[in-house]
């Protein structure tokens, strides 16, 4: 693992962060190509990228200290200011009502914008779990014993503190799980599936379907994915023997699947078609 990819000083470059700038950069890049496509004003797409951004990252880091509430009041500062410790969901949750507020402000189809960035949510969460894999951030699975098992002892989020009081603990001399055990990558199994995700949908997003259909489609695979990962991640179980996450999941897919029947059993629905961009032509006149 590698937390820290270069330190000069006091200025330190944290793979977490690193990885985080890169995937919104990507997924910048390629909502901004959307937006052209469908002759969107960019400076709207350049809005939108920074919300998703500032609240992504806030809402991200608010629902992981709620979820590590005990951590979080046993050392507030080092959990507030620590270089991984960020929840998708929470991201998603946050992020998705500033922008819808922002498109209703400006008079843009919510689900017209969210179709523009379902490819882009997808290959940037791929992108960010490649950040928690590199930090080591506690993202990972349960031990195992498959030839691609990864090695998590200097992540910043030891093994030993993260099974602690697990059953897969107990089996070791003190109850305590050894820093070196193989556990299940799964941050990079979430990259794979997110990658094909991305391909699929940016594939479908020429389809001439009613604004909210494609992202129907992001909130059922994006949901199955995470809900599945879950099985092999230690994560406490609320309801049902479901973790947080999964329930969330299983709430998004309901969304998608119920938002994709309606609108299979309504294809004539009308369509959002944006306002023309103005062209501004501020070439001087030649004189005569």
């Amino acid at each position: 693992m590698y937390p820290e990819i270069v330190k000069i000083g006091p200025f330190t470059v944290y793979s977490y962060g690193l990885m985080l700038g890169i995937a919104f950069l990507t997924a910048g890049y390629f909502f901004s190509k959307e937006f052209e496509r469908k002759k969107l004003p960019q400076n709207f797409a350049t809005e939108i990228t920074l919300f998703a951004m500032i609240f992504g990252v806030a809402g991200s880091k608010l629902f992981h200290l709620f979820e590590n509430w005990s951590a979080f009041l046993n050392d507030p500062i080092g959990m507030i200011f620590s270089a991984g410790g960020l929840t998708f969901y929470g991201g998603l949750i946050v992020a998705t009502l500033s922008i819808y507020f922002y498109t209703k402000s400006k008079k843009i189809s919510f689900l017209y914008v969210a179709d523009s960035a379902a490819p882009s949510l997808a290959i940037a969460y791929g992108i960010g779990r490649i950040g928690c894999h590199l930090a080591g951030d506690g993202d990972y699975g349960i031990p195992t014993s498959l030839p691609w098992g990864t090695n998590y002892e200097n992540g910043i989020v030891k093994p030993s503190r993260m099974f602690e009081g697990s059953e897969y603990a107990q089996v070791f001399p003190n109850g305590i799980l050894p820093d070196n055990t193989p556990l299940h990558p799964t941050p990079i199994y979430e990259f794979l599936v997110a990658l094909l995700i991305f391909f699929l949908l940016w594939k479908l997003r020429k389809n001439d379907w009613v604004q909210g259909r494609l992202f129907m489609i992001y909130l059922i695979l994006s949901g199955l994915a995470r809900f599945f990962v879950e099985f092999i991640r230690l994560n406490p179980r609320l309801l049902l023997g479901l973790s947080e996450a999964q329930l969330i999941s299983v709430g998004l897919v309901t969304i998608g699947i119920v938002g994709t029947i309606y609108y299979l059993k309504n294809p004539n629905l009308k369509k959002f078609v944006p306002a023309p961009i103005k062209v501004v032509n501020d070439k001087k006149k030649k004189p005569n």
